[in-house]
């Protein structure tokens, strides 16, 4: 059974939008899903060349002055933050619906957000593709002379790699990936942006913001070991075995390095605090 809406066909599972672009009522998973499965490789190009800039460009500004480009940095930080929120208001509502009316097996293991639902479907398709152009947050990073750690690029290439390994496969617990990474990234590239315009916001944000990715982390292991799970009791699941096993490496791998670096961003004792009390 099916019911059309604002020259939208969704079947009975699907939430129903207020208002469909046209490009995302134009949005064909089979022929994005189809090029992916024939160009995903491509990813490890952008990662060799990212690479090169990482190291080669860190060398490169040893012996240089810092650029400023806080204007810039700032455009970036909120272009990227609208995309962000654009991105969640847009998925968000296909995962409550999916809750609330099948439950969580179903949100991990049925693979309709992309594959019945356009809205969904397109801006999963825009969160796959967009891991290519958020490796530009790099370039500020090391063209202001800023402190780049290995959790940085660590998490941009492996994203940049599963999200596009994974997509020809339709992953089911992507639903999850997709929704929190969009809000996630919502509230940091807006903290991003506010930094850079000078605005002087409390410290407790940015604890914020780390503990929800920390947070990310957890929720993302979880479902993927749930979708595992799911598969090996002989029930269906829109993820692999290898797959799964992948993201649940990567989650915890990202859980180790965002704890360590909150440990040592807000608890850890300052060096002066302990000589003072020695």
């Amino acid at each position: 059974m099916s019911v059309v809406t604002s020259n939208f066909r969704v079947s009975a599972n699907t939430p129903n939008y207020a208002y469909v672009f046209n490009f995302e009522q134009d949005f064909d998973q089979r022929e994005n899903r189809d090029w992916m499965i024939n160009n995903w490789y491509q990813a490890f190009y952008f990662v060799g060349a990212y690479m090169v800039f990482v190291f080669g460009g860190q060398a490169y500004m040893q012996s240089r002055p810092r650029y400023e480009l806080r204007r810039v940095l700032a455009a970036w930080n909120v272009f990227l933050a609208a995309f962000s929120i654009i991105g969640t208001l847009r998925t968000l509502p296909e995962m409550i619906h999916v809750l609330r009316e099948y439950g969580l097996q179903h949100s991990v293991c049925n693979p309709s957000f992309i594959e019945q639902v356009k809205v969904s479907g397109f801006w999963t398709w825009m969160f796959t593709l967009s891991k290519v152009p958020e490796l530009g947050d790099t370039i500020f990073i090391i063209l202001r002379k800023q402190n780049l750690v290995f959790l940085h690029w660590y998490h941009h290439i492996t994203v940049l790699l599963f999200s596009w390994y994974s997509y020809a496969e339709h992953i089911a617990p992507a639903r999850w990936y997709v929704v929190m990474n969009y809000i996630v990234h919502s509230i940091m590239y807006s903290y991003f942006a506010l930094r850079a315009l000078r605005y002087n916001v409390p410290r407790y944000v940015a604890m914020v913001i780390t503990t929800s990715q920390i947070l990310q982390m957890v929720v993302g292991a979880y479902v993927s070991y749930l979708g595992y799970q799911v598969k090996l009791r002989g029930e269906f699941c829109q993820i692999s075995e290898d797959t799964a096993k992948l993201a649940i490496l990567m989650y915890l791998s990202y859980f180790v390095l965002f704890a360590r670096l909150f440990y040592n961003a807000y608890l850890q004792p300052k060096r002066g605090k302990l000589q003072k009390s020695e």
